[in-house]
């Protein structure tokens, strides 16, 4: 079976994404039960294009920084946070700690996968935030998990807004019954 999916505009297949999530061991702990005590800053950031790195040098091994990014929270303030249930550690995180690297687009359903193995279903629980960056540039969110964001990268931005269509007068960008309105 091929992995792209004519109803996608090029992009992945629901299985194909499926798949490689499976193989990256999607899945978190749920990180907002612990509520240990905060022991201080961890020299380490999520740099904007998804690199982890940790005193000065890149997180090479991807299962460690999948091993991260399953412990990490936002906090209500906007920070973000390692979480154990016995410690919290606050981290820098230069944009959003997640990058979209795949996008399935069936059944006009949107789904993403990230760089750390989490499947996305874009819908109200997980919508789309369109911000714009310097010189005005599009640039698109969706929440992973939590107060969690995932940057879509570049070819996925370009591949989103082709998808935007107008709707009672106003533009927007539309996953299974959800509207997601894209501002002027």
């Amino acid at each position: 079976m091929s992995e792209i999916s004519p109803d996608a505009g090029g992009g992945i297949s629901l299985e194909a994404l499926i798949s490689r999530a499976e193989r990256a061991g999607a899945g978190a702990p749920l990180v907002d039960t612990w509520h240990p005590a905060h022991c201080g800053t961890i020299d380490m950031r999520i740099e904007a294009d998804g690199r982890w790195v940790h005193a000065g040098s890149p997180i090479e091994r991807e299962p460690l920084v999948r091993l991260f990014s399953s412990i990490l929270r936002r906090e209500a303030d906007g920070s973000f946070v390692l979480v154990t249930p016995a410690e919290k550690l606050s981290i820098e995180v230069e944009d959003a700690p997640f990058v979209a690297v795949e996008m399935s687009a069936e059944g006009g359903v949107l789904r993403f996968r990230t760089n750390v193995g989490d499947l996305v279903t874009v819908d109200d629980d997980h919508p789309l935030r369109l911000a714009r960056g310097g010189g005005d540039a599009f640039m698109p969110y969706v929440r992973v998990r939590g107060g969690l964001e995932a940057r879509l990268t570049r070819s996925l931005a370009f591949d989103l807004a082709g998808r935007i269509e107008e709707r009672n007068g106003k533009a927007g960008i539309a996953s299974g019954a959800s509207w997601f309105p894209v501002d002027a």
